[in-house]
């Protein structure tokens, strides 16, 4: 027998010994999208019937020549506890599974930083939220740390879909579980939440390959790849310098921050942690991410790669543009190496996309902890603008945004959206700076007129541009009657 047909006999006996499964995205305790077509896939034996069974309804399959099958089953209103049955060879049973809104939460460590904190970051009233996290109508999915070069079939999860207490609680996104709370209380349906999270990673490393081909803008992240991938090289040859120092119980060598390159590849982590889920129908996505593009050699693109992100992500999923909704990132004091105003007006900018909304968290920000203590205020924005965009309800969900300025001699005249009651609480405005054509900021005198503002300056007798809260770590007090912060924003050209 040759090489050929001895593979083919050992894939062919292998396929046979197959049972019917699911991949993890599946399983008992887990939320299905309540009014879409409900999509039940996975693996069996080349050729074997998989009949599915789920709360009334039934449909069957054929596994194809790879041994996957697919099946949909018609959309069905909130409810359960309901069972899934999947029956070829051998029977499948997934129970407690509930009709919900399912929703995604993903980004780096703002959105990953756990309900019981970091080390070196606690979060605010951190045990008492534990203690209160008794939601049965949550359910929660944590998925593990995975890169992957090419998109993967299925994810890495410790305990796959559990009941939202205290114990399932503590290591979940504190942010997405805030948002889920506020979200099931007003809304009274059951809520899936996914936490696909990885602390200090790039949003290109989020988006699938074909995105980030299809703006050619984008390959000088391919570049700072090459660049940090250089950087790598020595970084390996310290940590093997330090591991023969600490053997040989001396002191090993100052290494700084050394992330996992492999998380910082392009693609890597949505084909590992994304993909995997684009099957599966779902309300929307909540984001909070960007800190890592902050720097320098990444910051001035970040505009593209995060509407490309969204879009790619939508075009994946093949689902028309459900909701994104993000954070913008927060103050932090930073390095002369990162410029977090930039990257926060290109979040800003990102609006234009259609079915988008953006939570400000400018106010709650930590000048010395990038990790803000305070993930109650941020759930809670997010949460607004899904009651409101998604939700219907007549809520106020965004701070002031800036929609135009025009000159008028030596004053500059700046209008804003959701400014209803537009204030600084009695205070001075702070934060604003205005420049002229050459595009030199200063700081401004401001005072408010309704729902705008007009701004000036002794030095700049013709002012062109505005710009507010722009430093990493910024000056700012301007909200709406809402109580919600106005966002950073410039009127200089994009870069």
């Amino acid at each position: 027998m040759n090489l050929r047909l001895c593979l083919a006999f050992l894939l062919a006996t292998s396929f046979a010994r197959a049972d019917v499964s699911l991949p993890k995205v599946f399983s008992s305790h887990m939320v299905l999208q309540r009014e879409m077509p409900i999509h039940i896939w996975g693996f069996a034996s080349p050729g074997e019937k998989v009949a599915v069974d789920f709360h009334g309804s039934s449909a069957s399959a054929t596994a194809d020549d790879l041994g996957r099958w697919s099946v949909y089953l018609p959309a069905q209103p909130a409810g359960g506890p309901f069972t899934l049955t999947v029956r070829a060879a051998n029977t499948v049973t997934l129970d407690d599974i509930l009709l919900g809104d399912l929703w995604l939460a993903a980004g780096q460590s703002n959105m990953e930083m756990p309900l019981a904190g970091f080390p070196s970051a606690p979060l605010k009233d951190s045990e008492k939220e534990i203690a209160a996290a008794n939601h049965p109508q949550i359910r929660l999915l944590l998925v593990d740390r995975d890169t992957s070069e090419y998109p993967l079939d299925d994810v890495k999860s410790a305990k796959g879909w559990s009941v939202c207490t205290p114990e399932n609680a503590r290591n979940f996104s504190a942010a997405a579980y805030f948002f889920a709370r506020d979200i099931q209380e007003h809304q009274h349906v059951p809520i899936g939440l996914i936490d696909s999270t990885w602390g200090g990673t790039p949003a290109e490393a989020w988006v699938s390959l074909t995105g980030l081909s299809a703006d050619p803008g984008l390959m000088p992240l391919f570049a700072a790849r090459a660049d940090r991938m250089t950087r790598e090289a020595e970084l390996q040859r310290l940590d093997a310098v330090a591991q023969q120092a600490l053997a040989e119980s001396r002191t090993p060598p100052k290494q700084g921050y050394h992330p996992n390159p492999l998380s910082y590849q392009p693609a890597a982590l949505f084909n590992a942690m994304i993909a995997p889920f684009t099957p599966l129908p779902i309300r929307g996505v909540i984001w909070y991410q960007g800190e890592t593009n902050a720097r320098l050699s990444t910051v001035e693109i970040y505009n593209r790669v995060f509407s490309e992100l969204i879009q790619d992500w939508r075009h994946q999923w093949r689902q028309g543009d459900f909701p994104f909704l993000f954070a913008q990132i927060s103050g932090y004091q930073s390095t002369p190496e990162e410029n977090w105003g930039l990257l926060r007006d290109a979040q800003r900018r990102a609006l234009s996309l259609a079915n988008t909304g953006m939570a400000v968290t400018i106010d709650v920000g930590n000048q010395t902890n990038v990790h803000p203590a305070d993930k109650q205020t941020v759930g809670a924005r997010l949460a607004l603008l899904a009651r409101s965009d998604v939700y219907g309800e007549k809520v106020t969900a965004s701070g002031p945004l800036f929609r135009l300025a025009y000159p008028e001699g030596n004053t500059l005249h700046v209008w804003f959206d959701y400014a209803e009651g537009l204030t600084t609480h009695g205070a001075a405005p702070q934060g604003f700076e205005i420049a002229g054509a050459d595009g030199r900021f200063v700081p401004a005198t401001v005072r408010i007129e309704g729902n705008s503002i007009v701004a000036t300056s002794p030095t700049i007798p013709e002012p062109r541009y505005v710009r507010y809260a722009w430093p990493n770590f910024p000056a700012n007090n301007l909200s709406n009657g809402a109580g919600l912060p106005a966002s950073t924003f410039t009127s200089y050209p994009e870069p």
